[in-house]
């Protein structure tokens, strides 16, 4: 399985080694490296939009 090795243990004791590595770690993680695009869907947060939209679908069912 291709995922399986990043449940390894890691073991580093080289004080200078274990910097290296959280510099890359932190580093890494700034990193995306997909863009999200914004949905297409509009976010509804009004609670009667919500309501109205919701009684829709009960009768459309």
């Amino acid at each position: 399985m291709a995922t399986s090795s990043i449940f390894e243990n890691l073991e580093i004791t080289d004080p200078k080694k274990v910097e290296a590595f959280a510099n890359a770690l932190e580093i890494s993680s700034g990193r995306s490296k997909r863009k999200l695009s914004p949905s297409g869907i509009p976010l509804v947060t009004d609670i009667e939009e919500i309501r109205k939209f919701m009684a829709a679908e009960k009768i459309s069912k």
